[in-house]
């Protein structure tokens, strides 16, 4: 995003910034596109950030069975088929690391979060938005000529019930991690990100733009109300975060039978739980992704009471985790 040229800026912040650019594109494709009936057979990932999901999408997106919104897609993400046409012959770039500096790699071809642009023009409030939002993955469907949806919407965390409402026949997958591992991610990603943007406005749009608030100078917790841990530099902050949302996912997967937790060290440590994810979905088993683990020394004061609480949950989790 911070290599984008003055003029794919400005392309972008037309495309993104209006929320009457962004409705209006979607109209337009949605009367000159018409794609064909498809099957509710799709797949959710929809963790927090940093559990996992971002290397889950792309093991899963290289079963060639789903399509996805890519980076190619930029900054059209709601009249995907039309952008297509007027940028077909786009150059493709070198695999690069992402800004996240976790050692994945990216290309115009990459598989990414770009979902939430759409939760962000339409009020998922409103009954509509749900036909809406069937419309615009059979849109994403047609354009990449498949039968089934991957989406990577970290932000869907929050909306677990309504996706599962819409789309009652799909799978939801919620990866998650150690809970103090996974502060520790967020926490280090939030002052990395608060740094390039303050070297760089562009980045602090481009995020605000794609509805990415997940840290950085957009921050907004996902969890607002009756916090007991204000402080973002503070690692209780993000811990604090973890337990309640991971409390809540936890009530919704033994409500919700599409609805799946999975434990991001199993995932690493058993290449059985990845055959088991690839059977669950339907996806067919013949190839393998690695998937690997990294624990950080965490130096940071944490509360004893919230890190007891944290994994006491993690342990419940662990135990309704696909294994």
């Amino acid at each position: 995003m911070n290599n984008y040229s003055w003029l794919q800026q400005k392309l972008h912040q037309f495309a993104l910034s209006t929320k009457f650019i962004k409705e209006t594109t979607f109209e337009y494709e949605n009367f000159f596109v018409s794609p064909d009936e498809s099957i509710d057979n799709n797949v959710f990932i929809a963790g927090l950030a940093r559990s996992g999901t971002t290397i889950l999408l792309n093991a899963l997106f290289k079963s060639n069975e789903f399509a996805s919104l890519a980076y190619r897609d930029m900054p059209f993400v709601l009249s995907t088929n039309l952008w297509s046409r007027l940028s077909d012959g786009k150059q493709e770039i070198e695999s690069i690391e992402r800004a996240h500096k976790d050692g994945i790699k990216i290309s115009l071809e990459s598989p990414e979060a770009f979902e939430e642009v759409f939760w962000t023009t339409f009020d998922d409030q409103k009954i509509e938005t749900e036909e809406k939002f069937k419309s615009y993955v059979q849109l994403i469907k047609h354009r990449y000529q498949k039968k089934r949806y991957l989406s990577k919407n970290n932000q869907n965390i929050k909306r677990l019930r309504l996706v599962s409402k819409i789309f009652p026949k799909s799978t939801i997958l919620i990866p998650f991690r150690d809970p103090i591992q996974h502060a520790y991610s967020l926490l280090f990603q939030h002052k990395q990100f608060l740094k390039y943007s303050e070297q760089d406005q562009f980045i602090s749009n481009y995020m605000n733009w794609i509805g990415h608030t997940e840290f950085g100078s957009n921050y907004h917790p996902i969890i607002a109300n009756n916090i007991n841990f204000q402080d973002h530099l503070s690692i209780n902050h993000w811990i604090e975060q973890w337990y309640l949302i991971y409390r809540n996912c936890l009530d919704i997967c033994i409500e919700k039978e599409n609805i799946f937790l999975i434990s991001y060290e199993i995932l690493c440590n058993s290449d059985k739980i990845w055959s088991e994810i690839l059977k669950k979905l339907d996806v067919p088993p013949n190839y393998n992704f690695e998937f690997k683990h990294s624990k950080k020394q965490v130096s940071e004061h944490v509360d004893e009471t919230l890190s007891s609480n944290a994994y006491s949950l993690y342990t419940q989790l662990n135990t309704l985790s696909l294994k």
